[in-house]
């Protein structure tokens, strides 16, 4: 089939690379237009980019696609269908319909569960066991489409959303190509999501990270996963500082007070509102990731010391 790509790294590329490698001709590339990034703030190349350039295929990284400029271009590539993976603008219905077969979606959540802009991270957070990838038809409204397929995998116990994130993008690769396969061969069967189902996520902002010790310890683990590794989970570092903490883990030992961080048989421990939460791995504000247990011997906190964000 001839498709037409739109999609944005790092979520993207895995499935681009896939279906490059596919019978499937790859008729253009629309991606977002490559952006300052760094510390250095230059202007980095988009993989995406690269690997369509590399392949001679065409490239189009317009600002937006409600322009008529866009409209003319896509058409002119002559897709049979349109293949969307995180592309991060949500298109008009006039672009939904230029293609014969429409415009499917690789979602990453078992839909209707977590529509939105964050559904890897929020399954985390929520402390769900199971998710994976779904391949929807797209329509006006958002991630509301029949779905085609989908591909189940547990979360892992000790899994980031950073891990999650590459493991969903490898799935959905093959999903959408099972999905092109069964477009093709006319086999596809499309089903209703279930709206009585439905659950909604937002775009994550750096506020999320705050952590709140009076929430349980099991919360604060999911948080530290869900949000790593972007906006990380924060406290105070007892100092006046800030701290994000990379790895943690739900221990058995309680501590005195809410937000309370003590050593206790060479664990860091910090009192929750239910249980007891153990530092794993930290990161100060302008230094890098480090153990715990160096920070603490480091830091040289008095007892009864704070992790509580004024």
């Amino acid at each position: 089939m001839r498709v037409a790509f739109l999609g944005s790294p790092p979520f993207a590329v895995p499935i681009f690379e896939r279906l490059l490698a596919s019978s499937h001709t790859v008729t253009l590339l629309v991606t977002q237009p490559d952006r300052p990034r760094g510390r250095g703030m230059k202007v980095e190349l988009s993989p995406l980019v690269a690997l369509a350039r590399s392949r001679g295929i065409a490239v189009l990284q317009p600002e937006t696609t409600r322009t008529p400029e866009f409209v003319t271009s896509l058409r002119a590539a002559a897709p049979e269908v349109l293949l969307v993976a995180s592309y991060g603008e949500i298109l008009r219905q006039e672009v939904l319909d230029l293609a014969p077969h429409g415009a499917l979606n690789v979602h990453g959540s078992l839909l209707p569960r977590w529509r939105g802009a964050a559904p890897i991270q929020a399954a985390i957070l929520a402390g769900d066991a199971l998710t994976g990838v779904s391949i929807q038809r797209m329509v006006k409204k958002l991630d509301a489409g029949d779905v085609l397929l989908e591909r189940r995998t547990p979360i892992g116990a000790d899994e980031t959303s950073g891990d999650l994130f590459t493991r969903l993008s490898e799935l959905g690769a093959e999903a959408a190509l099972e999905a092109l396969d069964l477009l093709e061969s006319g086999k596809a069967r499309f089903t209703p999501q279930d709206e009585a189902l439905v659950t909604h996520v937002g775009k994550l902002d750096k506020a999320q990270g705050r952590i709140d010790w009076s929430r349980s310890a099991i919360e604060i683990e999911r948080m530290v996963r869900g949000l790593n590794p972007w906006p990380l989970a924060r406290c105070a570092d007892g100092k006046g500082g800030e701290l994000s903490i990379l790895r943690a883990r739900v221990h058995d030992k309680a501590v005195a007070a809410v937000g309370t961080v003590r050593l206790v048989d060479g664990c860091v421990l910090v009192g929750c509102g239910a249980g007891t939460l153990e530092l794993i791995e930290i990161k100060p504000a302008g230094k890098g990731a480090m153990k715990a247990g160096d920070w603490w011997r480091g830091a040289r906190l008095p007892e009864g010391a704070s992790l509580s964000l004024p």
